[in-house]
């Protein structure tokens, strides 16, 4: 099911804002960030780090209103309104340039030192609250992985070695790690907004992390919960069958379900929107529902016609269903060389085209992280 097109099928789904769940802001004070608006020629790159040389997680249009958490030095950038080396972290904890910007109000640096006031007569003393609590890393098992997600199954971004200082911001669950300092399920958020087991690191006691507005929240309702609990062994199995992680498999559930609340999902347990070929469905599927929809094209224009999507007796057989459509899809081939790490695991399937979304990584990730889905790879 390639989603060159969009579907208007599913119902009420859950709202993530673009670039959710991978950052934060690096202190309370910079939580509600500063609005700027994209002014571009065409589209504005989002990257994983402040350079022109990092990967590329999104993309902007021209008019777009982002979120800015704060600022940093980055590679020298000639854009529309401005050269500059200052790059822009937003909510998701990745990276634009300064020089497509503009906001009305001043973008505060990320993790600067306070910038001292200055004096006519007397110094006037502030007292202020350190953004982060100083922590020290202890590892006797060579140098620990700085990752984006609070998972030993997160992205790895740099490396940090025994001793190393690192500035902690509050703490967050995650997957369980046996370290050399303790063994936990804790991850450190560090002021860049990256994550590092706690396992590691040696401080004083950290705040939980307060949960992001832009985020999916941290403990499921009720039924939520339910939807979890009921999804898990049908994405298990289709792990063992096909090799999906089966926090992808749930996360993608979730994202294209609507938690389960779409027509297809609560009509015909169909939660991936796959379609009938010819009016083939499969070995896992039992029929085929012809629904009226509206498909809209890469530009925008949208018009009516109806579709046949498989029917499922059970959810396990659409989940198990999803991880045989990606694995005859040679497509997709690349991302089974990720079978045990799911964010690599999505990472590729989006780059082979299965969403034309430029942010439906950071949304499948973001679910994976709020709900803890991780903790659901357990590669048995």
């Amino acid at each position: 099911m390639r989603h060159s097109s969009r579907r208007l099928l599913t119902g009420t789904l859950l709202v993530l804002a673009a670039g959710a769940g991978l950052g934060a802001a690096p202190s309370a004070a910079q939580a509600a960030g500063v609005t700027a608006v994209v002014d571009v020629n065409s589209q504005l790159k989002v990257r994983a780090t402040p350079s022109l040389a990092a990967a590329i997680k999104g993309t902007l249009h021209d008019g777009q209103k982002v979120t800015v958490v704060c600022s940093v030095t980055g590679q020298n950038v000639r854009g529309k309104l401005r050269t500059t080396a200052t790059w822009d972290r937003l909510t998701n904890g990745y990276y634009v340039s300064d020089s497509y910007l503009t906001s009305a109000k001043k973008i505060p640096s990320c993790g600067a030192a306070p910038v001292a006031e200055k004096v006519k007569a007397k110094p006037v003393v502030k007292a202020t609250t350190p953004a982060y609590v100083a922590g020290k890393v202890r590892t006797a098992d060579g140098p620990v992985n700085v990752r984006t997600t609070p998972s030993a199954a997160g992205v790895p971004v740099r490396k940090v070695v025994n001793g190393a200082a690192v500035q902690l911001v509050c703490t967050v669950p995650g997957s369980g790690v046996k370290g050399t300092v303790r063994t936990t399920n804790l991850w450190d958020r560090l002021s860049d907004g990256r994550y590092l087991s706690h396992a590691y690191v040696v401080s004083a006691d950290l705040k939980p992390c307060a949960p992001s507005s832009t985020t999916a929240p941290s403990t499921p309702t009720a039924t939520q919960a339910q939807f979890i609990a009921a999804a898990v062994s049908g994405a298990q199995a289709g792990w063992r069958q096909y090799g999906v992680p089966p926090s992808v498999t749930i996360a993608q559930a979730i994202l294209e379900s609507g938690w389960g609340r779409s027509g297809l999902a609560a009509v015909d347990r169909n939660y991936f929107g796959i379609k009938c070929q010819n009016g083939a469905y499969g070995t896992l599927a039992n029929g085929c529902h012809v629904y009226a929809t509206t498909e809209c094209d890469k530009a925008g224009k949208c018009f009516p016609m109806s579709d046949a999507f498989r029917t499922y007796a059970t959810m396990a057989h659409s989940f198990r269903d999803h991880g045989n459509f990606l694995k005859v899809n040679k497509r997709y081939t690349p991302a089974f060389a990720y079978t045990k790490d799911a964010n690599n695991f999505i990472w590729q399937v989006w780059k082979a085209g299965y969403a034309t979304d430029p942010n439906y990584y950071t949304k499948v990730t973001g679910i994976m992280t709020a709900f803890n889905l991780y903790k659901y790879d357990t590669w048995k």
